[in-house]
């Protein structure tokens, strides 16, 4: 008879699978880019994205972060944080319709070091470009997805 290793969370705090468009920036540098989050905590993150990042650049994100996340409203967000590790799209077999958005982009984890809260009216181009690079139907659609805490699904 075969056991199952025991696999122990490192993890602190609650991971929650959203999908909610982001703005990154790297600390010190030109790079700015739009991506998109896989899940997240109140610790860490993990999105995708077109920048060339790399492990431990700095980097500020700016989002809506959600309510089960805040413990009160969701609420935008810039986050400081650094990249724990990068993870390149796989070479993977192609069918008829070819790869899908998350698979042409990198993953970035990210473990947050700091938040800053925004008004509602600061830093709005920032997510009017997100939504522009970002459009829904380039995004994987979910019934239960949480699109609706994002600012372009509620215009």
């Amino acid at each position: 008879m075969t056991t199952l290793p025991v696999r122990v969370e490192r993890r602190a705090g609650q991971r929650f699978l959203y999908l909610l468009p982001l703005s990154l920036r790297q600390r010190g540098s030109s790079v700015e880019s739009a991506g998109f989050t896989q899940d997240l905590s109140s610790r860490g993150v993990f999105f995708f994205t077109d920048a060339p990042l790399c492990e431990s650049a700095e980097i500020e994100i700016t989002l809506r972060m959600p309510s089960e996340i805040t413990l009160g409203e969701s609420m935008r967000v810039r986050c400081r944080g650094r990249v724990l590790r990068v993870v390149r799209p796989a070479a993977s077999l192609q069918d008829s319709s070819g790869p899908t958005r998350a698979e042409t982009k990198i993953g970035v984890a990210v473990r947050l070091e700091g938040y800053e809260y925004l008004s509602e009216s600061a830093d709005a181009s920032r997510f009017a470009r997100v939504s522009a690079l970002e459009s829904q139907r380039d995004l994987p659609h979910d019934e239960d997805s949480t699109l609706a805490h994002s600012p372009s699904a509620r215009s």
